[in-house]
């Protein structure tokens, strides 16, 4: 039973979980959070995938950006967002319409939307809200 996570330990327990994550709003400027948080999740050994449209077909940090979720050719485990909040319902339209769901929907520091994170449940998938993975796995120093 899919359920919007808020404890520390479940938390934590979902990411360790984890090994594919599409970064959408990914930044190839290295001043962006996107930026930062990308890296620091690749170098602890997650396999991140960049989604952005404006970037479509470029790198950043040596990973092809894709310009959708659909345009990814490999099941994802995790769907973060790093885009405004009147974004996520979009996002939340588009994962669902993937073969394979990812297990978990993470939304960056500021970013909520209830009724899609409830879609989100719904459908099966996990969601964290308002929280940053780096600082979650103690990555932010």
């Amino acid at each position: 039973m899919a359920k919007i996570l808020t404890e520390q330990s479940d938390i934590l327990k979902a990411l360790l979980a984890l090994k594919t994550i599409a970064l959408v709003g990914a930044s190839n400027k290295p001043e962006r959070p996107s930026y930062g948080v990308m890296k620091k999740l690749l170098d602890y050994g997650f396999k991140v995938i960049p989604v952005n449209p404006g970037l479509e077909g470029q790198q950043i940090l040596e990973k092809k950006v894709f310009a959708t979720l659909s345009d990814i050719n490999v099941p994802i485990d995790m769907v973060e967002v790093f885009r405004n909040t009147d974004a996520v319902p979009e996002i939340v339209d588009e994962m669902l319409t993937l073969k394979l769901l990812p297990k978990l929907l993470w939304t960056q520091l500021g970013i909520v939307h209830e009724v899609a994170a409830q879609r989100a449940v719904s459908a099966g998938v996990d969601v964290v809200m308002d929280r940053c993975p780096v600082i979650e796995l103690g990555l932010h120093g």
